[in-house]
């Protein structure tokens, strides 16, 4: 099995059978985890990764993309017409490792040392959404909500006390549309800041659905 050869040939191995130590042996290469990320709402052109993820050099994002490919993380394929462009795209494995990386991220934002101005990823900010929910504050209430960065387009739909997050443009059935820089909501969605002051935020659609959208999310408490 390919996944066998990976990790035999593989000299910084752990040697360990915890299955904490395997998962560090697929991704715990720097920018490895934060690649899966990414890929977590759908397949992303090569050159959209690197722009959530700023800090990469497009060696290292070759490097870790052809690794995680090796250990059956990630995939290759070509999307049909009209766009036929090659993209990265999570195995169902792979796609698995949701709950992983919500987890890690949650967790850490516990730390005194979390700096919220560093760069923020519209992909992190979606799944920060949809990790930091507060199911009592959503009850039964149902909204669809869209989200435009640029050219990049997502829907979140929330029902049932989760939310669910897709990447694509909106439809006839989204209640409100939000579109700005992802760092333009953390004041908002975390910082209490009113959606009406966020003058950075362009809200089409209805208004009152999307004030109150974003006041269904908390941060964790800090670590004391």
């Amino acid at each position: 099995m390919e996944l066998e050869k990976v990790t035999k040939t593989d000299k910084r191995r752990y040697d360990d059978a915890c299955g904490a130590a395997l998962g560090m042996e697929y991704v715990g290469e720097r920018w490895a985890l934060l690649l899966m990320r990414e890929l977590l709402l759908g397949p992303r052109r090569f050159g959209e990764l690197r722009t959530g993820l700023p800090g990469i050099s497009a060696n290292v994002l070759t490097q870790r993309l052809a690794g995680l490919e090796a250990a059956g993380i990630v995939h290759r394929h070509r999307l049909p017409p009209p766009a036929n462009v090659q993209v990265y795209e999570l195995t169902r494995w792979g796609y698995e490792s949701e709950p992983v990386v919500l987890a890690l991220a949650k967790w850490a934002l516990r730390s005194p040392t979390h700096d919220p101005t560093l760069p923020f990823s519209a992909v992190s900010l979606l799944l920060s959404l949809k990790m930091l929910l507060v199911a009592e504050r959503a009850g039964d209430w149902r909204a669809t909500v869209a989200f435009r960065f640029g050219e990049d387009a997502y829907v979140a739909t929330l029902a049932d006390g989760a939310l669910h997050v897709r990447r694509g443009a909106a439809t006839a059935a989204v209640n409100a549309t939000l579109s700005g820089a992802p760092s333009a909501f953390l004041p908002v969605v975390y910082g209490g800041r009113p959606l009406a002051a966020a003058d950075a935020i362009v809200v089409e659609g209805n208004r009152a659905i999307a004030e109150r959208f974003t006041t269904l999310f908390r941060l964790p408490p800090k670590v004391e």
